[in-house]
């Protein structure tokens, strides 16, 4: 009964903000926009948090943040549970994620993502990967953020996988800083399962599932940043994961 009650109210929220905000938000990410400012923030990348945020409270997230995302050009790399993961992040910090190209596809999620600054990867695709590195690399040498997730895919549970080491060749490139990001559902973690893909989900059926849930806490912990150093991308890569597995095994 209080899941059907759930989604009384926050399907009807959900399609207005689907269907008037989303609009709304892609008529003000273009070049023009970019130029005008919010609170000292970019009026395009002031939107998209603005738009993240109603998204993360529709699905009953109510955000705690611990520590402060770096400004400028960063290399943000974080866990992933969920498909939710992205919309989090954004209404923290605006960040051009490098993503899976199948997104693009998704309806509501595909749009907004194109239009914020994702770079699309082919995976198993090695020239896409180039082409990916090449365009992390120019945004950070042009004072943009990237986001990233290592593991490569979405993770149920309190599992990290490996963080692959490719990805943080940019950041060593460009001589900037990598932050790593926990991302931890409900209080202390104790939601990752509930929140990620279930092994017989799509999209969609993760999405209805996750919007009858119950209210909860979301944290984002934003961690001790790594310097791009001589000792490579590895040692760059197991020290993030290591912040994050640290902070994911707090209790």
């Amino acid at each position: 009964m209080k899941r059907l009650l759930r989604y009384g109210y926050r399907v009807p929220l959900l399609v207005l903000h689907v269907f008037i905000g989303l609009p709304v938000l892609l008529l003000l990410l273009n070049r023009w926009t970019g130029r005008l400012s919010v609170s000292g923030e970019p009026l395009d990348q002031w939107s998209v948090g603005l738009w993240s945020r109603i998204m993360v409270r529709i699905f009953g997230l109510r955000m705690k943040r611990f520590g402060t995302p770096l400004p400028g050009p960063v290399l943000f790399v974080a866990n992933h549970v969920s498909w939710l993961d992205i919309t989090v992040l954004h209404s923290q910090r605006w960040m051009g994620f490098v993503a899976k190209a199948e997104i693009e596809d998704w309806p509501f999620i595909g749009g907004i993502a194109k239009r914020s600054g994702t770079i699309y990867h082919q995976r198993g695709d090695n020239a896409s990967l180039h082409g990916v590195m090449h365009q992390m690399l120019e945004r950070l040498n042009n004072g943009l953020a990237v986001g990233v997730f290592p593991e490569g895919r979405t993770l149920p549970g309190k599992t990290i996988g490996v963080f692959h080491a490719r990805i943080f060749q940019p950041a060593i490139l460009a001589e900037k800083p990598a932050q790593p990001v926990a991302i931890k559902y409900g209080d202390k973690g104790c939601a990752q399962e509930l929140m990620a893909f279930g092994r017989t989900e799509n999209f969609f059926s993760n999405l209805l599932r996750v919007l009858g849930e119950p209210s909860r806490i979301c944290e984002v912990h934003f961690l001790e940043p790594v310097a791009p150093g001589e000792d490579g991308r590895r040692k760059m890569a197991d020290a993030c994961r290591q912040r994050i597995v640290d902070v994911m095994a707090a209790h």
